[in-house]
């Protein structure tokens, strides 16, 4: 390799070395890959309930889902402290390799709980290796070119959402369960080969030196999030999501010791100031916690408003998430191409304000009289928003994280997204059910009411996203 093509720290500076064919080739193993971990998902959600039976295992069916999220925490820090260590292609083939083992484990199972281990360690490999890919793109892609490869990633999710669900039902009623575990590692063998130049030229130690640029704002050094603490983040969800299946003192006991063990934890694991969403690269991780929550918390609530409550069919409820993903695709490819005059700051604020405008549209399905489209148009909307806001934060991360803590901060972003989504998932389902008795469908209107003030608080934080010295 020609010395022009590293740093002055030895470190191969990948977006010049590869040419923009390779980098074409690098990109569609990428999005190849995370459409397969999204079709994967939406299956094995479809399946579960099959699964479980078949196992005789219905009272561990959460905590088959509840242990991936979880684990997956472990697998994000520990990716980042490995990636800023010694790049991302390490953390990248032992992710791909622990998640396609937990497949297969899941896949020949004869007992739940092995299956949940098969969870788990997948979790802990999703983890590893979605955490390796933002590095890699950060090594592989020049900064211009970063919002179309995360747009890429959404809209890798679109046909999935569409179809994976059916499919994985015919797959289940036609050939087992057990496929829908088990072909997931035969297809990821031609994504790995697409993704091997990238893996090569990503291959190196990353400098020491800080880009100027990039520093922190309050010009301290960046939390080295501890794997330790991981675990104890990933215990404490996996305890809150099992604590909603309780009722009573133990209950109570639990879900105090959940919510000790998140408040006490997680902080450790995120950049200093994310709590208090301070400028700057704080704020980036702090909103990204906000979509997530604000979006997963509404979206588990609807499926449920429509079928049990007005009595649709689970295919005509399911259309208005199918809409939703359409409206993220929508909203990502439109990211990817169009400036319209926007900063990254304009984005988040408009993708906030979608979002909370959507969710609040939903809400009125709450109402018997309010037909079905309504919600489709409302979360399309919803969606559209997320489309907007999610790749502009991943590009953020990038762009205000100087290149030998890409991966902590990385890591970050993505354990800000899990522990919010966890925890609105388990919030959202206790708050509904506490109030349900006396409000009735009025329930519905206050959880969805808190997710769309959730959503407009990012609008709101959404300039606290651009450093300080950049604003003057």
């Amino acid at each position: 390799m020609t010395a022009e093509l590293r740093t002055e720290h030895g470190y191969l500076d990948a977006s010049v070395a590869l040419p923009p064919r390779v980098r074409r080739t690098v990109l569609v193993g990428m999005v190849a890959f995370i459409f397969l971990g999204a079709f994967e998902a939406l299956a094995v959600a479809t399946a579960m309930p099959t699964v479980a039976v078949a196992l005789d295992g219905l009272t561990l069916y959460t905590l088959a889902f509840a242990g991936s999220i979880a684990a997956s925490i472990v697998g994000m820090v520990a990716s980042g402290r490995w990636s800023d260590r010694a790049g991302p292609t390490a953390p990248l083939w032992t992710g791909i390799g622990l998640f396609l083992a937990g497949l297969l484990v899941a896949g020949v199972a004869q007992d739940m709980l092995v299956l949940v281990a098969g969870r788990v360690m997948q979790g802990v490999g999703t983890g590893l290796y979605i955490v390796a890919l933002y590095v890699l793109v950060a090594r592989v892609f020049p900064v211009e070119g970063r919002p179309k490869v995360f747009a890429a990633f959404a809209a890798a999710w679109v046909i999935p959402s569409i179809v994976g669900p059916a499919i994985a039902g015919l797959v289940v009623e036609h050939v087992g369960w057990r496929w829908v575990f088990l072909a997931v590692p035969v297809l990821a063998v031609p994504a790995l080969v697409l993704l091997l130049p990238g893996m090569r030229a990503a291959r190196g130690t990353p400098p020491e030196a800080e880009e100027p640029d990039a520093a922190p704002a309050d010009g301290r050094p960046a939390r080295r999030a501890s794997v330790a603490w991981a675990v104890v983040a990933a215990v404490g969800i996996g305890a809150l999501n099992y604590a909603g299946q309780l009722r009573g003192t133990t209950l109570v006991l639990l879900l105090g010791v959940a919510l000790a063990a998140i408040v006490v934890a997680v902080p450790r694991l995120l950049p200093r100031g994310t709590v208090r969403a301070a400028r700057g690269l704080p704020s980036v991780i702090a909103i990204r916690g906000l979509v997530a929550a604000a979006f997963m918390g509404a979206e588990v609530l609807l499926p449920l408003l429509l079928q049990h409550e007005r009595g649709l069919s689970p295919s005509l409820a399911g259309a208005v998430l199918t809409f939703g993903a359409l409206g993220w695709s929508t909203g990502s490819w439109l990211r990817g191409r169009a400036t319209w005059g926007l900063t990254h700051a304009g984005y988040v604020r408009l993708g906030g304000t979608l979002l909370a405008l959507g969710i609040g549209g939903a809400a009125l399905l709450a109402w018997t009289a309010v037909p079905p489209v309504v919600g489709m148009l409302a979360w399309t909307l919803s969606g559209l928003g997320m489309g907007m806001t999610h790749p502009t934060l991943s590009v953020l991360t990038l762009d205000l994280s100087p290149v030998a803590e890409q991966g902590a901060n990385s890591s970050a972003l993505q354990v800000s997204d899990a522990v919010a989504s966890a925890t609105a998932l388990a919030v959202t389902g206790s708050l509904l059910w506490a109030l349900h008795t006396t409000l009735g469908l009025g329930a519905y209107v206050v959880c969805l009411g808190v997710t769309a003030a959730l959503a407009a608080l990012v609008a709101l934080l959404a300039p606290r996203t651009t450093p300080r010295r950049l604003t003057r």
